[in-house]
């Protein structure tokens, strides 16, 4: 029999043992996780990656065991050795992803207070693509080490490597300022996934942390996509970083003629029986008084951003319900002033001309005169 089919023969066989041995090892690990999470997340990550790598492995062995020496023997290995690394970097990738699910699932983030938790969410998604990243440079480099030429490149290049370190972090000034903050972002606890925040004037939460971008989700489902050096430049609102609660206030201008404390009455009986008020606070003050009118403001509180936009919406509609019904006479008014029937008017008595004007014929007025005409008399000839 010719050596190529020997060759071939045996390469399926060991290709078929692979394949049955890393199946049989699935099977295993896949029910001993229905009763272990993490060994489940094992099963299903790791199998395809490991099913690559020990194919690769059975046909490289058959090569240096079964091939006889020839030009097309070392490309070939060569070619299989870079599969090799390359499945074993998804591999060990696999095993991170494994990491990452057994330590998200004993985080809980569907608690009332999940601050911390949503701090170890972030800090862990993070890192895990910190350490895929690295992976794939490393995977990247060890490739490369595998050719004569690329080795001796490398060793003439460390000659110069300050020059290329120079060039190549000004190249990449901007990526590396967004990495640098992607990664002080998931361990300063400025932002975390699921807080709210105002940025850009616009209302939303956080829906993801990259390296390089945070995915805003605001209210109305648009996304707004922002470099992670944004939030480590500029100023915005985080409503949720030491807690969920807040405070919200609703403004209103009405009449003198309102009656506050029946007012307050009011806030507090349309507080009491919605279930978006947290019990906390309700308060009603006027704090200015604009003209002919009066600015009366309520502060009530609500346990998150989403319970605080709806009650702010409810008490508004109900305080203007309240006046519209209950007090007509307390809504914004403009009054004017009706000329008599003769057609004149009550005119308080003229003041003295000289203290009604700036310029006037006094001595002090003909100065400034004097002083804002110039020396020719008319200021348009100045």
């Amino acid at each position: 029999m010719p050596w190529y089919l020997l060759l071939g023969v045996g390469a399926l066989a060991a290709v078929a043992a692979a394949i049955l041995g890393v199946y049989l090892l699935h099977r295993l690990i896949r029910r001993l996780g229905r009763r272990v999470r993490v060994l489940a997340s094992l099963a299903r990550r790791g199998y395809r990656p490991a099913q690559v790598l020990a194919v690769l492995f059975a046909l490289q062995l058959s090569l240096l065991l079964g091939a006889p020496g020839g030009g097309w023997r070392e490309p070939v290995l060569h070619g299989l050795g870079l599969a090799l690394i390359g499945a074993g970097a998804w591999l060990v990738i696999a095993l991170v992803l494994v990491f990452e699910d057994a330590s998200l699932a004993r985080i809980r983030l569907d608690r009332a207070d999940n601050r911390q938790a949503r701090r170890m969410h972030t800090q862990i998604t993070l890192i895990r693509r910190v350490a895929v990243a690295v992976i794939a440079v490393l995977t990247i480099g060890a490739m490369l080490m595998t050719f004569p030429g690329a080795r001796a490149a490398g060793t003439s290049l460390l000659a110069s490597a300050g020059v290329i370190g120079a060039i190549s972090a000004l190249a990449a000034q901007s990526l590396l300022g967004n990495v640098f903050a992607g990664v002080q972002i998931a361990f300063s606890d400025a932002i975390r996934i699921e807080d709210v925040v105002v940025v850009e004037q616009e209302w939303g939460r956080i829906e993801d942390i990259t390296l390089t971008y945070v995915v805003v989700h605001l209210w109305d489902d648009r996304r707004l996509i922002l470099p992670t050096s944004y939030f480590m430049a500029k100023p915005f609102e985080n409503w949720t970083r030491r807690e969920s609660r807040l405070l919200g206030t609703v403004e209103l201008d009405v009449d003198f003629a309102v009656p506050v404390e029946a007012m307050r009455a009011e806030l507090r009986r349309a507080l009491e029986a919605s279930e978006l008020w947290d019990g906390r606070v309700c308060v009603l003050q006027v704090t200015q008084a604009i003209n002919t009118l009066l600015r009366v403001r309520a502060l009530v509180s609500a346990a998150d951003a989403g319970s605080l936009w709806d009650l702010r919406c409810l008490v508004r509609e109900d305080l203007a319900r309240w006046l519209r019904e209950q007090h007509a006479d307390a809504l914004p008014r403009l009054r004017v002033e009706q000329a008599r029937p003769g057609g004149g008017r009550d005119e308080p008595a003229p003041a003295d001309d000289a203290d009604a004007r700036l310029f006037g014929d006094t001595a002090d007025g003909r100065e400034r005169t004097h002083a804002f005409s110039g020396p020719a008399g008319n200021p348009a000839e100045n």
